[in-house]
């Protein structure tokens, strides 16, 4: 039986008032009708063995999300106001039972200049497997391990559109902080991560003031981008600890750190060759990270069925062992697009971590089955790990995870 716990309903609550509140101001100030979108559905997991800790739930687990989205442009569509929410609320898992505002943005452009505020989400990045330039948004882990979902942001960008590239300027006020797998929740960290201990090297916690600077741009068939971030590092280190009743936890410690970082993808006829590597400097260690591959598309002489694409990457770290995710570390996929009226599409992805033999196995599929919805088949499963790698803490969480998502 699915719980609902008074927290869960009271974010709710918030995040239904904030959104009636900023959405009241559109229509008041454009006198418009609202065209809402966006999208709900329900996920299943199953998993194939007990988990590491007791405390963590056993072999199933359900949740419910809901994503809803409202944009307006006016002024010749010079400007623009954005709003994505999302909440999900979980049958186990308290610390999954969340909501966050995505987006909640208002864009403007004059001439060559773009001005951008309030809360956003801003990608940077090509390669596959891992993202390492990618660090203005904080990691939703909670939702979903791949790293791919974000929490908004809240900043002030400012771009200048020119001839010779783009650069854009960002001062972000506030700091989002990562949030994790609560006691009862698997694919979490081991010992679980405390979201009443954190902390931070700046006096000033979440309240520092993030600078970031990125210039991007297209030579021919190169697309580059240079970028530099100074600020509280998104993703934590983790040092243990124990709570009040004398019980192991884990506490996130926000290190403060300077990081440039550069990105190229180039296109020679059916190849993607990419490339992303980074400087991270810090009080405690200095660093590089770097990954590259490229990605094949196979050539499609008219009367193929779908459309074939084969991935490679290899990804290493100067800190080896000691860093927080890919060492050294090669990467397969085969990503599959049908030509079918169902948006057939399929990812299949293997990670081997040449240091201890450790591999990561993952499919990903989805498919239009009716009118405005979707059915999406995930599954993960991890092999190798041993006590002290970095992927120990899940290496008992292999699972197949199902999402119904309905699109309104």
């Amino acid at each position: 039986m699915i719980s609902i716990n008074p927290l869960s309903l009271h974010l709710f609550g918030n995040l239904a008032r904030q959104a009636v509140l900023c959405v009241g101001c559109v229509l008041f100030s454009h006198a418009l009708f609202a065209a809402w979108e966006g999208q709900v559905g329900g996920e299943g997991r199953f998993y194939f063995e007990d988990p590491l800790d007791a405390k963590q739930h056993t072999n199933e687990n359900l949740s419910f999300y809901v994503q809803p989205e409202y944009r307006h442009r006016w002024n010749g569509g010079k400007s623009s106001f954005t709003f994505v929410g999302f909440g999900r609320l979980d049958q186990n898992d308290e610390e999954r039972s969340h909501v966050d505002i995505r987006e909640l943005s208002w864009d403007t452009s004059y001439d060559n200049w773009d001005v951008r505020i309030g809360l956003r989400k801003v990608f940077w990045g090509v390669t596959e497997f891992q993202h390492l330039v990618d660090i203005i948004n904080q990691t939703d882990l909670v939702d979903n391990i791949d790293t791919e979902d974000k929490l908004g942001q809240p900043m002030i960008n400012v771009a200048a559109v020119q001839d010779w590239g783009t650069v854009d300027f960002f001062v972000m006020p506030y700091f989002r902080e990562r949030n994790y797998a609560g006691v009862k929740g698997r694919l979490r960290n081991q010992p679980f991560v405390s979201d009443s201990e954190v902390r931070y090297e700046s006096d000033d916690e979440e309240k520092h003031v993030d600078y970031a600077l990125r210039y991007s741009h297209y030579f021919g068939d190169w697309d580059v981008g240079l970028s530099y971030f100074k600020g509280t590092d998104r993703s934590p280190d983790l040092i243990d600890d124990v709570d009040a009743n004398n019980q192991p936890i884990s506490v996130a410690y926000y290190e403060l750190i300077d990081q440039i970082g550069v990105d190229l993808q180039v296109t020679k006829e059916h190849v993607l060759w990419k490339l992303e590597g980074i400087y991270r400097d810090s009080a405690v260690e200095s660093y590089t990270a770097a990954g590259g591959g490229f990605e094949y598309t196979l050539p499609d002489n008219g009367s193929s069925t779908m459309d074939v694409s084969l991935l490679s990457e290899y990804h290493a770290d100067s800190r080896g062992e000691n860093s927080r995710t890919f060492d050294q570390d090669i990467g397969f996929g085969v990503r599959f697009g049908l030509h079918d009226a169902k948006s057939t599409a399929i990812l299949m992805g293997f990670v081997y971590d040449l240091n201890n033999n450790g591999y990561i196995f993952s499919i990903e599929s989805s498919q239009r089955i009716a009118d405005n919805w979707t059915l999406v088949f995930d599954a993960r499963f991890f092999e190798g790990q041993r006590v002290g790698d970095s992927g120990y803490d899940v290496s008992q969480d292999d699972h197949i995870e199902i999402t119904l998502s309905h699109y309104f």
